[in-house]
């Protein structure tokens, strides 16, 4: 990897600050594959563009989200980033801020996979209900 790729993942973390869905899946072939870890409505494997997009349609569907990129390591053949995904859950308005990795795989400013971790109990909670976060990241 090379700061290109890392430069490169930042775009990719911009555009979906802004919804940006057109320039992620300019990033994206029909090999890319998006894996979420289990236990979460959009967990799973999301291949190539329609996979894509309907992972960020089934997230984005449940939560009002956004990124907290704290960290990009070039980690030689990939890019990890660390951070925390802050927001409200559609459903029940629960607040949540939860930490998360991300690894990513970039060939030829192409992404290859995004896999993605996040404190899965800590997102069911909210999801369910039971955890709701004030501003300062604090139980309420």
């Amino acid at each position: 990897m090379t700061t290109s790729s890392i430069t490169f993942c930042q775009t990719l973390y911009d555009a979906f600050a802004r919804r940006d869905l057109d320039t992620i899946l300019a990033a994206v072939t029909a090999e890319t594959v998006i894996e979420q870890s289990p236990g979460l409505p959009w967990s799973g494997t999301h291949r190539g563009k329609d996979g894509v997009t309907a992972f960020f349609g089934t997230l984005l569907g449940h939560l009002d989200t956004e990124l907290d990129v704290e960290d990009l390591f070039d980690a030689g053949d990939a890019v990890v980033q660390v951070g925390r995904t802050r927001g409200r859950i559609l459903a029940n308005g629960n607040q949540f801020d939860v930490r998360e990795i991300h690894l990513l795989e970039i060939r030829d400013e192409k992404l290859l996979t995004l896999r993605v971790w996040v404190d899965v109990p800590a997102m069911q909670s909210a999801l369910a209900g039971k955890l709701s976060l004030a501003a300062d990241g604090t139980p309420r």
